[in-house]
């Protein structure tokens, strides 16, 4: 099943910048093929049910061993079965409303 998610993790008890976690998490995606969307408070990813989370396993893994020994993570995420939609497709049809 395809999902598209929207994923925040927030390493805690590493000080106030979590840029260098961010970016081994990105990395870990990119790694595991899913298309990805950096945004301002998160990543938005969009591919196959297991590999995304298995994919948001990993970041939870890869940050801890860079030292964080709490993580909180905000999750939202979407399913359709009626036809297929990317994340593109998604941001387009709002930005077609805004231009009517």
């Amino acid at each position: 099943m395809k999902v598209i998610a929207d994923l925040c993790v927030i390493p805690i008890g590493v000080g106030v910048s979590v840029s260098e976690y961010v970016a081994a998490c990105e990395k870990v995606l990119k790694k595991a093929g899913l298309k990805i969307m950096l945004h301002a408070y998160g990543t938005n990813i969009e591919g196959d049910w297991d590999k995304v989370f298995g994919a948001i396993k990993k970041c939870h893994e890869v940050v801890h061993r860079m030292g964080a020994p709490r993580i909180t993570t905000t999750l939202k995420f979407g399913t359709r079965t009626d036809r297929n939609q990317t994340m593109e497709q998604k941001v387009e049809s709002v930005k077609k409303r805004l231009n009517k």
